[in-house]
């Protein structure tokens, strides 16, 4: 995404096609040990060094490591600015000498997605790897896809919330106790019918600030709504679900449970809820303050 949104003509055209194709995998590594929401304060550093950049630093939890292919990553490039105005974005390639990579994570979910750390030990990277030919603006490329990204998560969040409200209604009508289907009973009612409720106003908030975001409007504060309740709503729903299954839901043979433990990551990357209801607050504050 940083090479489309900020690459130079000579970046989109070397890497752009074989993304594309997937002759190569990317990777995006911002997170570090010690700088997660608070991404600014990130350690790693890119020191000029002629035609050469050197890069040393640790990234964690980094999405697509294992198979990727470059990697888009975000060091400092100027150390006397703390903040984001001194990172910088390069575009990495395995098997660069000094980079590699630690053991893949073992996660409670989302087995499929691999992550694991992406470590630079004295990493020469090409000074043409320099995303947008100058440094300062990494952090900037990081944040332009930030609205993209949680409205991502928000409509993700609505899908698999539907899908797990599916299967605990068709469990429901199918599952009989007292001698009549569960579904029956008022109290899995209502835990149906708040979880379409729910995933209804979800789906309504990821549509809307779609809509604004394709007509080129500033949708920051929607984004962060849409994403901080569509992943807030699909862990309730999936609560509910196991809740509907009963002891069935916590076992694997049924899938539930699979979902329950996959969709607790939607609270916390791309933001967690805590981010989201910062990021609401201060824009509401400031556009109040004109």
């Amino acid at each position: 995404q940083g090479i489309v949104i900020d690459g130079t003509p000579e970046q989109k055209a070397h890497y752009l096609p074989k993304l594309v194709t997937g002759e190569i995998i990317g990777s995006f590594a911002l997170t570090e040990p010690d700088s997660g929401s608070d991404a600014a304060s990130l350690r790693t550093t890119a020191v000029r060094d002629g035609d050469f950049y050197v890069l040393n630093g640790t990234k964690r939890y980094i999405t697509n490591a294992p198979e990727a292919g470059i990697f888009t990553v975000m060091a400092r490039t100027d150390p006397a600015k703390k903040g984001a105005d001194g990172i910088s974005a390069f575009i990495v390639e395995r098997g660069t000498p000094g980079l590699s990579l630690g053991n893949p994570d073992e996660k409670m979910g989302h087995k499929g997605s691999h992550t694991c750390d992406v470590i630079f030990e004295d990493c020469r990277v090409p000074a043409a790897n320099l995303i947008g030919g100058r440094e300062g603006i990494g952090f900037k490329t990081a944040m332009k896809g930030r609205d993209k990204g949680r409205s991502n998560i928000a409509a993700i969040s609505v899908g698999v919330a539907e899908r797990m409200l599916e299967d605990a209604l068709r469990y429901a009508c199918e599952r009989k106790q007292f001698g009549k289907p569960i579904a029956e009973f008022q109290l899995i009612q209502a835990m149906l019918a708040d979880s379409k409720a729910e995933i209804y106003a979800a789906r309504s908030m990821v549509i809307d600030a779609a809509r604004r975001r394709d007509q080129g409007l500033d949708v920051g504060t929607e984004a962060s709504c849409a994403k901080m309740f569509a992943s807030e709503m699909c862990g309730r729903v999936a609560d509910r679900a196991v809740q509907i299954f009963g002891g069935a839901g916590y076992l694997a043979e049924y899938g539930i449970e699979r979902f329950y433990r996959d969709v607790r990551l939607f609270r916390l990357f791309e933001g967690t809820t805590q981010i989201q209801q910062l990021v609401i607050a201060r824009n509401m504050i400031r556009a109040h303050q004109g």
